[in-house]
């Protein structure tokens, strides 16, 4: 066993000269400081579809960081490389929720003070990312070192408990190498990070957005301890004015510019509106200059507490997700074959990811329209508004759909935006009420569109799976906080306060210097291997340079895009897909001051504001399908700017399976072996149901049905058969066609053939006998009836995309004063 040392004992080793580096111990590369708990020989770990199926034999490692799998035919680990914090076959132990063992019948679940009565033949590793990771021991393995590993991982592994996320950091990253190689790590100078006023500024350069500066009057954090320390705002606001405004907003969330679209509209966000605060004069002229930001035209309140769920919804429905794609075999409850859609329908994930899509589409359709500007309003501002107004950018910008480009939308919109991620991702299990995946499910939304629009995206599933897996990981610095002043005061980088009382003073750091420094995210090379990191990424084609602008708007169909008729100075709030001008929607005008009202003209009626219906009957017509006429349509190519609205119709969702059912697929795996000769029961209905199709296709168009072919066609690439009669949910997006010698996937766990997984399934002819030398039946296929379709191949048609209905955007009378001319 390798020696551990105190940070003490790790310092006097470094000042005398001894070398801590990470070292080979039986051919596991370490990590400096990082000892091996236990080990087992002759183990098979169980691959999973991405990682090619089948059976790797090597060693199994628990160290009290990880656990560590190291197959037989891997290359000797270089002591020179840089450190690596997982390897391809790691799993943290952070990341483990459950541990489970199945012996000869019976399966238990082991707890830190368990008791096994029996050798375990396979250990199954339960994670927090819907990973299931299995390990077969061999017969030849030793009993003890079974037993000892097992009860070692179920000790050591970090429980749901406050307090265990700094021990775990401590074990990754506390060595005095480990922290003067993070000391030392340079960061990605090609992506923008929106720590600094430089930063802002260089976004404000790409988007093209004059008329904006960026303030710093939050630097220490007074105006606001949500906000980042530089925001963007009006160029004709001055600081000495700004302040006045932080107070009428919750939690001092002033609405603050986030990203401009190329034909010249502004996106804000912004909180709720403190009633409460008495609104003088001047406050009144402030607050409706930073809410119009630059244009004078029109503004558009996004509300979004009241379609999109809540924190505590997204909670409840990712939880019942989980339960049911996971599949533990611990337990005797499941979910029959008959009704896993249902109760995928049930738990609500696809509706909510369905609402944050509709809502970003129409934000999207707005700002398209050009010359106005659009805020995003929800009661605290970090939540929702994260979600939307990333989805807006990665709709409309093809810089965000970069890797780089995406990062930095993370960085801006969620890290210094002040998302509260400490919060929602709960590691120290110490507030169960404020956890909710809300993160989570905005990257479900984000591969929503990757798998409509694949062409489109640099960034790939994979990268997508690798954030998704990191988030649970409390070792980064990206998600250990809940704003830039959180970070800032770990990091012993706050500066000073100042207060009314004591004036300006230092703020001491809870922080102990020995502390480990926490890397970013966006490290990759620290995370994964190069192999991995190649992966996240694909070839696309070159952004195209944004077109020139006019004034703040595209030189393209100015009448028809423009709302010129529209009286300056209307405010219109956007709730449940209709516009409306209600009294109370700016508070500050719906005082008794008559001096106010006077002083202020009405904004005029919808008869004669039609500006923003206007907006969106054009951008329907100008996406009109092929073959469909409009005098009013305008001609010419597609904007590569124009929005990438996704299919939100109940057939187009789908459920990421590559990440949600990365544990039923692999329990499930080896339950029906797949061969040319023997087709998998789903494969055979779904050839069946394709045939079926064909001939109603062929009905429909009033030829003579055709005899079903002898030898089934291949289904085509642009069919999913996944539906749900009830409520026509389709399951999962289609795949690209494998070839024929390719594995299929095999369904999600079951009642039929809960039992069969239990048990080892038979190994390949090259792979040594299994423990005991037994095999169990793995009957129970006949009862599969998931149908697991192929992505499509082509992108959406114009035709099918999703619009906000026009009719739906009757602007009422307004009741409103309008902003002084």
């Amino acid at each position: 066993m390798a020696p551990r040392y105190s940070l003490a004992q790790e310092r006097m080793l470094s000042q005398s000269g001894v070398n801590v580096r990470s070292r080979d111990v039986f051919g596991l590369r370490c990590l400096p400081g990082e000892c091996v708990l236990q080990r087992a020989v002759m183990v098979r770990k169980k691959l999973t579809a991405r990682e090619g199926r089948g059976w790797v034999s090597g060693t199994l490692f628990c160290t009290h960081f990880r656990v560590a799998f190291v197959p037989q035919d891997s290359p000797k680990p270089d002591d020179n490389a840089d450190p690596v914090l997982l390897g391809d076959h790691d799993v943290a132990l952070a990341s483990i929720e459950k541990v489970v063992v199945v012996g000869p019948n019976r399966t238990k679940l082991v707890t830190p003070n368990s008791s096994l009565k029996f050798t375990p033949e396979e250990l199954v590793l339960y994670c927090r990312d819907l990973r299931v990771i299995c390990f077969l021991f061999d017969r030849l393995t030793p009993d003890a070192q079974v037993i000892e590993i097992t009860y070692t991982i179920a000790k050591t592994y970090q429980p749901p408990k406050p307090g265990s996320v700094l021990s775990f950091q401590n074990a990754a990253l506390g060595s005095v190498e480990m922290k003067q190689f993070l000391s030392n790590r340079r960061r990605d100078t090609h992506m923008n990070w929106f720590e600094s006023a430089s930063d802002w500024e260089q976004e404000l350069e790409r988007c093209g957005a004059t008329g904006w500066r960026v303030s710093s009057v939050n630097d220490r954090f007074e105006m606001s301890t949500s906000l980042p320390r530089s925001i963007v705002v009006p160029q004709k606001v001055l600081d000495t004015e700004l302040k006045k405004s932080f107070a009428h907003f919750h939690e001092g969330r002033i609405p603050r510019w986030c990203w401009r679209h190329p034909r010249g509209s502004d996106l804000l966000r912004m909180a709720g509106f403190q009633n409460n605060i008495y609104h003088e004069k001047d406050d009144i002229k402030n607050l409706e200059m930073i809410l119009f930001g630059c244009q004078s035209s029109l503004c558009v309140v996004v509300e979004l507490d009241e379609e999109l769920p809540s924190p505590a919804d997204i909670q409840l429905s990712h939880g019942r997700l989980r339960a049911l794609c996971l599949g533990d075999i611990s337990t005797s409850v499941s979910v029959p074959d008959d009704r896993w859609l249902s109760t995928l329908e049930s738990t609500h994930w696809l509706d909510y990811t369905r609402a944050c899509l509709r809502k970003a589409s129409e934000v999207a359709c707005l700002l398209r329209g050009g010359h106005l500007t659009v805020a995003l309003q929800e009661a605290d501002d970090r939540d929702m508004g994260c979600v939307v107004s990333s989805l807006v950018q990665v709709m409309c910008d093809p810089h965000c759909r970069t890797q780089r480009g995406f990062q930095g939308l993370v960085q801006k919109e969620w890290v210094m935006a002040g998302h509260r991620f400490s919060s929602r991702i709960n590691y120290h299990r110490d507030n169960d009420k404020e956890e909710a995946p809300v993160f989570l499910l905005f990257l479900d939304c984000v591969w929503q569109i990757s798998s409509q629009y694949p062409t489109r995206f640099q960034l790939t599933e994979d990268f997508l799976l690798a954030l998704h897996d990191s988030i649970h990981l409390p070792l980064f610095s990206s998600f250990l906080a809940n704003c830039q002043r959180e970070r800032c005061k770990r990091s012993q980088n706050l500066g000073q306060s100042y207060t009314p009382v004591n004036g300006w003073r230092d703020v001491d750091s809870s922080s102990d210097p020995s502390d480990p420094p926490l890397p970013s995210v966006w490290d990759w090379s620290l995370q994964y291997s190069k192999h991995r990191r190649d992966r996240f990424t694909q070839p696309v084609p070159p952004i195209p340079s944004l077109q020139p602008l006019l004034n703040g708007n595209l030189n393209t169909h100015p009448d028809t895009h423009r709302p010129s008729d529209t009286v300056p100075g209307s405010v219109f709030l956007l709730s449940r897909g209709t516009f409306s001008c209600p009294v109370n929607l700016l508070p500050w005008r719906a005082g008794s001051s008559g001096v106010y009202k006077k002083s202020h003209r009405r904004a005029a009626s919808s008869e004669n504001v039609p500006g923003l219906e206007r907006l969106l009957k054009a951008w329907a017509m100008a996406e009109l399908p092929q073959g469909v006429t409009s005098t009013s349509a305008p001609q010419g190519p597609l904007d590569p700017y124009e929005p990438l609205l996704p299919l939100l119709m109940g057939p187009c969702m789908g459920l990421w399976k590559e990440c949600y059912l990365r544990g039923a697929l692999h329990a499930q795996a080896f339950s029906h072996p797949v061969s040319a000769n023997h087709p998998h029961p789903v494969e055979r209905l779904a050839r069946e149901v394709q045939q079926l199709k064909d001939e109603l296709a062929r009905a429909s168009s009033g030829a003579d049905p055709i005899p079903p072919p002898k030898t089934a066609e291949p289904r085509r690439t642009d069919t999913n058969l996944n539906q749900n009669a009830n409520n026509g949910t389709f399951l999962f997006p289609a795949s690209r066609p494998q070839s024929a010698s390719a594995p299929r996937a095999a369904p999600p766990p079951s009642s039929a053939n809960r039992q069969t997984s239990r048990g080892p399934p038979p190994p390949p002819a090259s792979a040594p006998p299994s423990r005991h030398g037994h095999h169990r039946d793995n009957g129970g296929g006949n009862k599969h009836t998931f149908l697991f379709g192929h992505p499509p191949a082509a992108e959406p048609r114009p035709d099918q995309r999703y619009y906000p209905a026009p009719n739906a955007a009757k602007l009422p009378k307004s009741n409103g004063s309008s902003v002084a001319s």
